[in-house]
């Protein structure tokens, strides 16, 4: 959303029936009046250092576009790690995550018009001249109808909002006759059979070829979808209906939104997150705002920006009353239940929930949003990403961290509402760490573990949709960009519609219906124009005063709002048991057992309360029997500990996270298997032994190359194709005899990492590792060593000194899933058998031609620091009980793109590097 979107939150102090050109009026005062304000409490940054910083970030831009478009285009995604397209079809299924995934070069129509933002117009030109002579939208292939919304659609729209805006400024796009629009309204046609459900919810999945419940069309069975999945289409259905003229488009949308109004649990005017497309009936009756529902209140609000209807403004502020009064805790968001709101439906929060601070800015209810972005800060700090999920006592739940914009997005709305260059500095963090930890020679990486700094063989489209955009505009002057942001909209993509589509084309009945089913208290809303006299009443200081009490609040103090079933009692009756304080030889606690449920509500309530708590305290407990993932990180040339691999732990051999880390060469063991005696002990002394799994236990192993002098082992899977990506952990067990005798560390890795050394070894001979709980900085790794200093500092400008660089580019509700996590005693079978660690699916729910040859020095992702996620010292009892829980959990028909893997040659500039760039490429080869 732009500064305009500032303007959002102010539409919710307007009269809720004013004229649209009223609310746009008073959108724009209301940002004028906050964002010449700034707290006294952070010092100003300066215009030179922020233009440096926006400079980086178009740098990272490049790195990331240019590598898409050199190793991966037409593909829809870049696998960073090893270089090459991602494919549907060709890679191992990752589940609902693919479903984004068309054939349809996806982050290339993704990134559109974020070359516009970034001032790359020669660049948007070629982007779009490539779209218009490749992209098929005709493929047989089963796609997300949210996830196409959001991404393709919304990113073609985009993409002509600002190629027209082009066109009229005279130099760019002359020739440009509405091209993507005529591919959107294409690619609307065929979303629209998915509405073909008497509720009007739409079927969470289509093909783009065949449709909807034909036999060659593989779908159209589902009976359930998610709030967010539903209700997040009324931006990108409306605009296309108001750019066409034709309205079946935004007829949908509004039906599909009106039925999910009408569905909403009235008492407590919360909706689930998964409901039935054909009765209506909620099938999870959870609610927060993350994900699964995130987007579905964004949208109800920006659709009030952008078509000026007050039924959706009346209906968002009716949620957010509801969203303040159960599920705000601050500065937490706890889902609840919408039938019981006062109960915690879990006690952990997902990474989806940080675009909310941003939502609240947008309504103007700035302190909570302050709350909330320094809370989610704290975890960023201590982790230096968000984890996937974290618990109330801000341990990691889920580990991963795709890198997500969320939170970015959120610093952006922040500092436009109140000018504190608090949140420059936030943003500067975020630059760092992204070059720091997650950038890789072909892009940047996710995080596959944000604790041991491990990578996921990924790059997002919304990473270059939204990242960058919201980090250059955080850094922006207003003259750095080519167009005026204020006259657009940002959807939750953040593609830009803009604001005058709200006159065109109005041929929607905007009949009132909100007020049929509740009557609105606005007494919550009075005040939600961020005015500074407001805001900031008398005190520079108002923001920071805020912030102040949370600055520990991850590593010391007790969270405010996880208590509040206990301040409920403070007038004198008893607190309820809690599964902690449970105790089976207590006659008194056997006898409040027996009247939950049976004697009132409230009991029943805490009776409901005590079991979930009993089932998070089981799993709790088995979880802490289990050991956390390991790092291998190579650390010899070229990779200089740049690249990280996910390792699975042993129950024995010498504990990594007590003591420091094993470095050596590695040398495979003779026999392979290490189930004999080795017959090449002069290769393996004192060095890592390489142990392909099978035919004998993991103890034999490790003992066979313990006697041969090895100082330790890595334990390669003889599954072909296995990979961390897809595989839940594998943890190794001893023999059930005493293994105490084993003194060196072992590790495992599945097939595809394993590949990775064992092709460096082909490549370079000599391959040095580090065995460690979580990957080491580089600058300790290669301290004394002659090695550029970029590649230390992770430094961008450095590297472009030394060497030359041209120039470039909601989770749907995404299932979460977890595997049941075993540990294996004998060493054979699959690890998809014998298995450990909840591996979830990524959250979701609510993202040219002349392509830059990127430097193989480009640093890469550097080891995590500080991360461990023990639970609090005792200091907060209340949240002992805050326990992680176990969740529930095709051929492109385009004759003119060839979707197979690209090689391209190596520059003849880049000569120095080129073992650097060998190193990359040859993992092209891993076949999964």
């Amino acid at each position: 959303m732009s500064e305009a979107g500032g303007g959002r939150g102010c539409g919710s102090s307007v009269p809720q029936r004013a004229p649209w050109s009223l609310v746009a009026a008073t959108a724009a005062f209301c940002l004028v009046s906050a964002t010449s304000v700034w707290t006294a409490g952070a010092a100003p940054m300066s215009r030179e250092e922020r233009q440096k910083l926006g400079n980086q970030v178009l740098e990272m831009f490049d790195h990331a576009y240019g590598n898409y478009m050199e190793h991966a285009y037409p593909a829809d995604e870049l696998m960073p790690l090893t270089c090459r397209g991602r494919v549907r079809g060709q890679e191992p299924s990752r589940g609902d995550v693919d479903d984004a995934l068309g054939k349809f070069s996806l982050t290339l129509i993704d990134s559109l018009d974020t070359l516009v933002v970034l001032n790359k117009t020669k660049e948007f030109e070629d982007a779009v001249r490539k779209v218009l002579r490749d992209v098929n939208l005709d493929n047989d292939v089963v796609v997300s109808v949210f996830e196409t919304n959001i991404r393709v659609l919304g990113g073609l729209l985009g993409g002509h909002s600002l190629a027209i805006m082009l066109k009229e400024k005279g130099e760019y796009m002359q020739w440009y006759n509405d091209e993507l629009l005529q591919m959107a309204k294409q690619l609307g046609y065929k979303l629209l059979p998915a509405f073909n459900t008497t509720s009007g919810l739409p079927y969470p999945r289509i093909n783009l070829k065949f449709g909807i419940r034909k036999p060659e069309a593989r779908t159209g069975t589902e009976t359930d979808t998610c709030t967010a999945c539903a209700g997040t289409l009324i931006l990108e259905f409306a605009a296309l209906s108001r750019f066409t003229g034709a309205t079946i488009f935004e007829e949908y949308a509004r039906k599909a939104l009106d039925f999910l109004w009408e569905k909403r649990q009235r008492s407590s005017n919360l909706v689930g997150v998964t409901i039935n497309i054909h009765t209506g009936d909620w099938v999870r009756k959870d609610s927060g705002v993350g994900a699964g529902i995130d987007s579905y209140y964004e949208y109800l609000l920006k659709a009030y920006v952008l078509l000026g209807d007050d039924s959706f403004l009346e209906r968002f502020n009716t949620h957010y009353d509801a969203i303040m009064r159960y599920i705000s805790q601050p500065p937490l968001l706890l889902d609840v239940h919408i039938h019981k709101p006062m109960l915690n439906a879990r006690t952990w929060m997902d990474a989806l929930l940080a675009f909310f601070p941003g939502l609240q800015v947008l309504k103007g209810d700035i302190r909570p949003a302050i709350e909330t972005h320094e809370m989610l800060y704290q975890v960023i700090k201590k982790h230096n990403f968000l984890p996937e999920a974290f618990t109330t006592d801000f341990r990691v739940h889920w580990a991963q961290h795709p890198l997500r914009p969320e939170f970015a997005e959120s610093t952006y709305f922040l500092y436009k509402a109140t000018g504190d260059p608090y949140y420059l500095e936030v943003g500067k963090t975020l630059i760092e760490n992204l070059n720091k930890y997650a950038r890789v020679p072909c892009g940047f990486a996710a995080m596959k573990d944000v604790r041991t700094g491990s990578h996921e063989d990924r790059m997002d489209s919304f990473f270059l949709a939204e990242m960058f955009k919201y980090l250059y505009l955080l850094f922006a002057d207003k003259e750095d960009i080519i167009f005026d942001i204020e006259d657009y909209i940002f959807t939750t993509e953040a593609h830009l519609l803009p604001l005058w589509l709200s006159t065109t084309n109005q041929s929607i009945s905007k009949k009132n219906t909100t007020s049929e089913y509740t009557e609105l208290d606005d007494s919550n809303f009075d005040w939600t124009c961020p005015n500074t006299q407001i805001l900031f009443p008398n005190d520079p200081l108002y923001a920071q005063s805020i912030r102040e009490p949370l600055k520990n609040v991850v590593d010391k103090s007790c969270p405010r709002g996880i208590i509040r079933v206990e301040e409920s009692f403070r007038s004198g009756a008893k607190p309820p048991l809690r599964a902690r304080d449970f105790m089976a030889t207590n006659p008194e606690h056997l006898e409040i057992l027996k009247k939950m449920g049976a004697a009132s509500s409230i009991d029943a309530e805490d009776g409901l309360r005590f079991m979930q708590e009993m089932i998070e305290l089981s799993s709790q407990q088995q979880k802490e029997q289990q050991l956390p993932p390991r790092a291998v990180q190579i650390v010899s040339h070229p990779f200089f500990g740049r690249v990280v691999l996910t390792a699975g732990p042993a129950q024995f051999g010498l504990d990594l996270s007590k003591h420091k880390e094993t470095r050596g060469f590695v040398a495979s063991s003779k026999p392979y298997n290490g189930c004999s005696e080795l017959t090449n002990p002069e290769a393996v002394m004192g060095k890592i032994a390489l142990i392909q799994r099978g035919q004998c236990m993991f103890a034999e192993k490790a003992r066979n190359i313990q006697n041969a002098g090895a100082i330790g082992g890595i334990v390669i899977d003889d599954n072909e194709g296995s990979s961390s990506d897809t595989a839940p952990l594998f943890q190794m067990a001893g023999d059930g005899k005493d293994t105490d005798d084993i003194k060196i560390p072992m590790l495992f890795l599945f097939s595809k990492e394993g590949s990775i050394i064992l092709d460096a070894i082909r490549e370079y001979e000599e391959v040095e590792v580090l065995l460690s709980d979580k990957a080491k900085d580089r600058a300790a790794i290669l301290k004394g060593k002659m090695i550029p200093s970029y590649i230390i500092n992770s430094n961008p400008e450095m590297e472009n000194e030394e060497q030359p660089s041209s120039e470039n580019d909601s989770q749907s509700a995404e299932q979460i899933t977890s595997s049941s996590q075993e540990v294996d005693l004998v060493d054979q079978g699959s690890p998809e058998e014998s298995s450990l660690n909840s591996q979830p699916e990524s959250l979701s729910p609510a993202d040219t031609d002349n392509a830059a040859s990127v430097s193989p020095s480009e640093q890469i992702s550097n080891p995590m620091e500080n991360h461990e996620t023990t639970s609090l010292d005792g200091e907060c009892t209340d949240l002992d009980n805050q326990l992680q829980e176990q969740s529930e959990t095709e051929e492109d028909s385009n004759p003119n793109v060839s979707w197979g893997k690209k090689v391209q040659p190596i520059d003849s500039i880049l000569a120095d590097w080129n073992e650097d760039i060998e190193a990359f490429e040859m993992m092209e080869k891993d076949e999964l």
